[in-house]
């Protein structure tokens, strides 16, 4: 039977996509070129700490968008919950410094709960830091789009687009490469920085001398919610004051990157990955302590629906009135609206947006590339790419990320609700496994001054586990019904995902070990080979011709008589070359063609168990895609009913059509 080939030939439409795939991604790199991809500290600094520096730009606003709930009075409080937020910051970055140092593989937090606390907990972290990578891009990137809309007024409505538009643009810039990622990244996080301590010092510097101006927003009454008239008094106000932490907490998200990261920099690579962090905490305190102390001097206001909650001299606000994020009102104030240096930080506030998600693409790839050879995701993400980036574990990022940015619109304050539950609950687990950690380790050491230090980094971490257990408790009583409850079901489904995929691939593994029984490798007691004929052409007497070579048992050709006529004249031209195989015709009331070959060979099967069955296919191989759609699919569809069937194997025996030998000339004259 001279059945088509499901052909996966070259042709000039692939030829064409793999050279628009070199124009958007290069050139492979060989492995011996991996070295030359480790990232100096330059580098990685603006490559792991760009989400938690570009925090700045929208923890904020979240922290005053709280806080107006309860009135104006209530957003003076601001900058003692930003000096919160930084104490937790900084210990988290001393404590995670202790972690780069005992375990610098790459695992980061996942490694380090799997080690100390049991596979359970350690697929917790994992599955709470793929949510949180996720949920990382959708809110930076909402953020940049929002920023975007407030230099470019015309682009309201439209975040969503712009979002799902930088995503796609930073999927591509990291399926090139990490090193070339960071030489992208590297200047336009710097120019923030630059700029946001800048802007602190000039505020800083007006705000001494008795210039400094007032917000847009300041003029604005805020109208509390019902419940809040009397501003943070009661369990409702503290309760509320604890919801505003929880905001402000998402300054730490990004921290657990470098951990995640350390195979990364250039040698020696806990000491870089060290001094990165440190150099993270430091920079990520200064710009939030900045930015909320001119948010407090200027009177910026922030809520969640100007329209309603804002009043001017008692009366609405105008239709139309667009709200401007915190850092863009301070800039405006500081320097005026429309300056040259206004634009300049909200460009460079939006950009640092952008690139902050670039954190999560280094960090998502890696981690599951560590989960898949551990055998809990797909086999497919732990190897690299054309440019050593791991780009299976990109393209799910970008995907997952686009699923949040549509499903929400963009819309960050209802992403912030989802966004840093899962980085809490791997940060808190992270450090009572290294509590445990300094624990094991002081039982083996001996020596006083190692002891000393191991006392000293367990302190650490003790006090890291204490303060991220409360900051977790708090953002589970203040975010669950606001939205952090879907991050949890997230990650319960993603970890029973996982678990049943380690589960599939134990199960593959105990079912293919070679055991005792020497059955598995006894030979069959006898081959028989069945040869598929539909018509007596060429395909079919190569594929006769091969089955004869192999010296089967037996062998035989069978046709199915879906055509008296055409069974008539096949049997007739196999009769004419007097071929030494005899020929059985299949009948075939229904005019099908699987069902009697499947029921022929189940046949077989019955009569002799312990024999083998080859079938033999006659296959096209075309050369154009076009050439596909006129040529029927009954070969596939036979192939994989038999590769059901125990006992039988398929052999398939391609015939080169004309169009196939143009395009593997083409392809030749292409390379």
């Amino acid at each position: 039977m001279t059945l088509p080939r499901q052909a996966t030939s070259v042709t000039r439409v692939l030829t064409f996509f793999n050279a628009f795939k070199r124009v958007l991604v290069g050139r492979p790199f060989r492995n011996d070129k991996l070295a030359h991809t480790l990232l100096p500290k330059r580098i990685a600094l603006p490559i792991f700490a760009s989400d938690a520096l570009s925090s700045v730009a929208y923890a904020p606003d979240e922290i005053l968008l709280t806080l107006a709930l309860a009135g104006v009075a209530a957003v003076t409080l601001a900058p003692w919950v930003g000096i919160a937020v930084m104490v937790v910051l900084l210990t988290v970055v001393a404590s995670y410094r202790q972690n780069v140092h005992a375990y610098p593989s790459g695992g980061g937090d996942y490694e380090i709960a799997n080690v100390n606390l049991g596979k359970f907990a350690g697929l917790t972290v994992a599955s709470a830091l793929l949510v949180d990578y996720v949920l990382t891009v959708a809110v930076s990137m909402s953020s940049a789009a929002n920023y975007l809309a407030t230099a470019v007024p015309g682009m309201h409505g439209t975040q969503a687009w712009v979002a799902v538009i930088g995503v796609v643009v930073l999927a591509l810039v990291n399926l090139r490469g990490i090193r070339e990622a960071g030489s992208v990244f590297a200047v336009p996080t710097y120019i923030f920085i630059v700029c946001i301590m800048g802007m602190t010092a000039v505020g800083i510097f007006q705000a001494v001398t008795g210039t400094l101006g007032q917000a847009p927003s300041a003029a604005f009454e805020i109208v509390p919610e019902p419940g809040f008239e009397s501003g943070l008094v009661g369990l409702a106000g503290g309760f509320l004051l604890l919801r505003a932490f929880s905001s402000g907490a998402a300054a730490l998200t990004g921290v657990e990157a470098i951990s995640n990261g350390v195979p990364n920099f250039q040698k020696p690579k806990s000491k870089n990955a060290a001094t990165t962090l440190l150099l993270l905490g430091a920079i990520a305190a200064a710009m939030l302590a900045g930015i909320l102390f001119l948010a407090n001097a200027t009177h910026v206001h922030v809520v969640l629906d100007p329209a309603k909650e804002f009043l001017l001299n008692g009366a609405p606000l105008p239709e139309g009135y667009v709200q401007f994020p915190a850092i863009s009102q301070i800039a405006a104030t500081v320097f005026g609206n429309g300056s040259i240096p206004f634009f300049i930080i909200v460009a460079a506030t939006g950009v640092i947006l952008v690139f902050a998600s670039n954190t999560a693409f280094n960090g998502f790839p890696v981690l599951a590339s560590i989960l898949a050879q551990d055998g809990y995701l797909p086999r497919q993400l732990r190897t690299r790419g054309d440019r050593l980036a791991f780009s299976n574990g990109v393209l799910a990022l970008a995907f997952g990320a686009i699923v949040l940015i549509v499903a929400f619109n963009a819309d960050v304050t209802k992403l912030i609700q989802l966004y840093i539950v899962g980085v809490f609950i791997s940060f808190t687990a992270s450090q009572v496994g290294m509590v445990r950690h300094w624990t094991r380790e002081l039982r083996r050491v001996k020596d006083r001054l190692t002891r000393l230090r191991m006392l000293r980094s367990r302190t650490i971490n003790s006090i890291g586990f204490l303060m991220t257990l409360t900051v977790l408790i708090i953002v589970l009583v203040t975010k669950f019904e606001q939205g952090a409850w879907i991050a949890l079901l997230a990650m319960l489904v993603l970890f029973l995902i996982m678990w049943s995929i380690r589960a599939h691939y134990d199960n593959v593994a105990k079912e293919l070990a070679v055991d005792a029984d020497v059955s598995a490798r006894a030979l069959p007691s006898r081959i028989h080979a069945v040869l598929l004929v539909s018509h007596v052409r060429k395909p079919v007497l190569r594929a006769l011709a091969f089955a004869r070579a192999s010296r089967p048992s037996t062998l035989e050709a069978i046709t199915v008589d879906i055509d008296p006529d055409e069974t008539e004249r096949t049997i007739a031209d196999w009769d004419m070359l007097d071929l030494p195989v005899p020929l059985t015709v299949l009948a075939s009331p229904y005019r099908e063609t699987i069902t009697p070959i499947m029921n022929h060979i189940t046949a077989m099967r019955r009569d002799s168990p312990r024999d083998l069955i080859v079938v033999y296919i006659p296959e096209y191989v075309v050369g154009k895609w076009w050439e596909q759609l006129v040529h029927n699919q009954t070969a596939l569809r036979i192939k994989t009913r038999l590769h059901f069937e125990p006992g039988v194997m398929v052999a398939s025996v391609p015939w080169q059509l004309k169009s196939s030998k143009d395009s593997q000339k083409y392809q030749e004259l292409s390379s």
